[in-house]
Formats: C-alpha cells, structure tokens, sequence
C-alpha cells in the first residue's frame, strides 16, 4: 500500500463527507500523532475533536439567534455592585439550569430600569447556550401574535408554538393593560406550559395589582396561581440602570 496514495483518498474521504476542519486539521494532527506516538484511537479522538467543536459552536451560535434576545447581556456583565437587592450566588445557581430541569419558573419583579431584562436574557443566554430551546418575546408582542393567530383561526399551532421552548421569556408584564379576551388567550399559554416548561417573567406590577393588568381579577388569579406554584420570585430595589450614568455626569 503507497502511503501517499493512501493519504490523497483520505483527504478525498473527509471533503466528500464534508468534514471541514477534519480536511483542514489533517496533516497538523497526523505529525502530533506521529511525533508523539500516539495510536491510531486517539489520533482519530484528536482529529474528530476539530469537526465536534467547531458544529457545537455553530449549534450554539444559531440557538442563541433563534431565542431572539433584544441584546446579548450576559450575566457576567450584570453590576451587582449597582444593585444589592440581588442575590449574585442565587442568580449563579439559575445558570446550572435546575430550575428547567424542574419545570419551574422564575419571576423578576421591580421597578423600571433595574436590570430584569438583562438578568432574564443573561439566563436565558446560558440556556441558549447548553442548547436548551429558547425564545425571548415582550408581553405586549405575545398578545398581538396571539391574537392574530386567534384571528386567522390558527391560535392552537401558535399556543403550540409557544409551548414546546423548554424555556420562554416573557418581558414586560404590566407595562400595557390587557384586556379580557386578551388575558384569555395568555392564560392558555401559561396553561400548556404549567408544570411542563419553564417561563421567566419580568414584570413592574406588585402581584395584588394584576387584576388591574388582566381586568378581569378570576383570570389574574389563575394566572398568577400556575405561575408561581412552582416560581422563584427575585424582588429587585433600586436605582435604574438607564439614569445611573446621567446622574453620574450631572455630579462631576
């Protein structure tokens, strides 16, 4: 058998399977293995290492754009310093992912411009990320699909839709009244996810004031009821993010 020609089909092989970076990685893995004589396993471990890596990234790359997030904050770039209020060690834990493993929610409950959002995208990033199906949508967006689909008599395949990512953000709870046969329809999503799938919510509403938000007090409750049956709550205080560098500037 002549080496080189067997070294040619080789490279034939790997590009006819499209295996890229197997093609690529080729000769620089064959001399590691020779000079450091290494057997024929682990020098294929070592080659088909280059291919894995480079498709989970990619996998990675196209879960996170999938999820839909309105910026890439991750948790590491939250200030925690800025807000006390927030337990790092406890935001950290959400990063293991236990709470989707348990189908359980977490809701983030405060004022305007104290890092919800981020602190909900920089979770569902790490999701993303482990390639836990993901999706990131304002309340106020999900109840006009809602309702569109509802109109073009395709309200199931849409609540569908919305049910099967392992987890769901849904932010902005409260900032824009909903009315009745709107909360209907938000009801039936929270629903089909109860117990199955996790959901993170943000929200500027205290929960006694939902009723005002639903406009309908028995639909909040049930409402309310499947969502934090199994919920962390985070209960956040503080400045706003969004002023902290304009009120630094007025006192230089």
């Amino acid at each position: 058998m002549n080496p080189a020609t067997n070294y040619q089909q080789l490279l034939r092989n790997l590009e006819y399977l499209k295996l890229k970076q197997m093609t690529l990685h080729l000769n620089e893995v064959v001399d590691f293995g020779v000079q450091n004589q290494m057997s024929f396993i682990d020098t294929l471990i070592k080659l088909t290492n280059y291919e894995i890596d480079v498709r989970e990234q990619n996998m990675t790359q196209a879960m996170v754009k999938v999820a839909a997030f309105p910026h890439f904050k991750e948790i590491k770039d939250f200030d925690f310093a800025f807000q006390p209020s927030v337990n790092q060690q406890q935001i950290l834990d959400f990063l293991t992912l236990r709470f989707i493993e348990l189908n359980e929610n977490i809701v983030f409950l405060g004022p305007s411009g104290v890092g919800k959002t981020h602190l909900a995208t920089g979770i569902g990033i790490a999701a993303a990320k482990k390639r836990t199906s993901t999706y990131f949508i304002k309340c106020h967006d999900l109840i006009q699909n809602l309702r569109r689909a509802r109109l073009e008599n395709r309200l199931e395949a849409r609540l569908k839709h919305y049910t099967k990512y392992k987890l769901l953000i849904i932010d902005e709870i409260g900032y824009l009244p909903i009315d009745q046969e709107d909360a209907k329809l938000f009801f039936q999503l929270i629903d089909m996810r109860y117990e199955k799938r996790s959901t993170i919510l943000t929200t500027n509403v205290n929960f006694k004031a939902w009723d005002e938000v639903f406009q309908e007090p028995k639909l909040a409750n049930a409402i309310l009821d499947r969502i934090l049956h199994h919920a962390t709550v985070v209960t956040m205080v503080g400045d706003s993010y969004r002023l902290k560098d304009h009120f630094t500037i007025e006192n230089e």
